[in-house]
């Protein structure tokens, strides 16, 4: 019951299915499906700073969904993935990825 005495509206059925209809792993699908990149797979999964900006800079070059220039959009795509991980990213991959933005920044010429 609301303040006035009159009862509130109840949500619709549809309303609540549509909520569970959403994919609870929306990061991964914006991964997969997105127009930044097409990327390989197990990227982030590399040991190697290195290796995932070569990765990264293969697939950027060889996009053809991406919007932006390649650089950025490999740049946007660890980005995202660093913070979609948030807090659930261990120190040793957080600072593997940081290290990968810098040698991302020197193989596309960007020092």
């Amino acid at each position: 019951m609301t303040e006035r005495g009159k009862p509130r509206p109840r949500k619709s059925p549809s309303r609540a299915r549509a909520r569970k209809a959403t994919p609870k792993r929306w990061s991964q699908r914006i991964t997969r499906e997105s127009n930044a990149l097409d990327l390989n797979r197990g990227v982030f999964k590399l040991t190697s700073a290195k290796e995932i900006a070569a990765s990264l800079k293969r697939s950027a070059e060889r996009s053809s969904r991406r919007k932006a220039r390649p650089y950025r959009s490999a740049l946007s795509m660890l980005t995202f993935y660093i913070n979609r991980a948030g807090k659930n990213l261990p120190k040793t991959q957080r600072e593997r990825f940081q290290r990968a933005k810098v040698e991302l920044k020197r193989q596309f010429g960007r020092d």
